[in-house]
């Protein structure tokens, strides 16, 4: 083939960069796109207040379908342990909006909250049900918005189950964990909580209650009304009753 007709041959192939290019939408448009919006609100860089989000189902140790929206157990304890280590971030706060999900590693996000040495508070908006309960009560100061509600009935086992004692008796065990889990970290009794996890006649298909915003707070399970206005007050207020705390200590020492 002759020189010239290779150069005609390039000149009228696009270049594949400049059709990527054309394909690809710009910045602005793809966040109107994914956002309906031209502009997201960023938290600041130097902020010391880090934001969790529990929402959806929480995934344990078997993958949910695609189509859930999930928070995976994997992605949350890494974060929590990276909170511990970084002296920048002061205290955190905790939005709950889920349907609950796997019972240990429920236990395990509300036992890293319970054990983080910065302040924490939570709040549960739309729902904090199951599972979602002792992620609610383990951190320093809980609020629920007046709408939300939360969701308490007995531990199940979904699959395969064994109809054996040993099976009742590991699901009881596991029963009490989240028992005296809550029980510790709220103003609740134990037979309190009991009494609404067994109650019967409060949903339709299932026993358990189903408690709103200002009965979750008659009960002692949270400690306040509140959304997240409260909650940033609130953590403000913990990150400096902690700073002069450690200020007397170290004049003491």
């Amino acid at each position: 083939m002759k020189e010239t007709d290779l150069n005609m041959n390039q000149g009228q192939q696009p270049n594949k960069g400049e059709e990527d290019g054309k394909d690809k939408p710009s910045g602005l448009m793809e966040k109107i796109q994914q956002l309906g919006q031209t502009n997201v609100p960023q938290l600041s860089q130097d902020s010391n207040i880090h934001c969790l989000t529990i929402v959806g189902q929480i995934e344990g140790h078997m993958q949910l379908p695609p189509q859930n929206k999930t928070t995976k157990y994997e992605h949350v304890i890494p974060q929590l342990v990276a909170i511990e280590q970084n002296p920048k971030i002061e205290g955190v706060v905790v939005i709950l909006n889920t349907v609950g999900g796997d019972v240990e590693a429920g236990l395990a996000i509300s036992e890293m909250l319970a054990s983080l040495s910065k302040p924490t508070v939570s709040v549960v908006l739309g729902g904090g049900h199951s599972i979602g309960v002792p992620i609610a009560v383990s951190c320093d100061h809980s609020y629920i918005a007046s709408t939300a509600t939360m969701t308490i009935h007995p531990v199940r086992l979904t699959g395969l189950v064994i109809g054996v004692p040993q099976t009742f008796e590991y699901l009881d065990k596991m029963q009490d964990r989240v028992v005296s889990f809550v029980t510790k970290h709220s103003n609740i009794t134990e037979e309190a909580f009991k009494d609404l996890m067994f109650a019967k006649g409060n949903l339709t298909r299932d026993i358990g209650t189903n408690v709103v915003g200002d009965d979750a707070v008659d009960y002692g399970l949270i400690d306040g009304i509140g959304g997240i206005g409260e909650a940033i007050r609130k953590i403000n207020e913990l990150i400096e009753t902690k700073k002069q705390t450690d200020e007397k200590e170290g004049l003491i020492q």
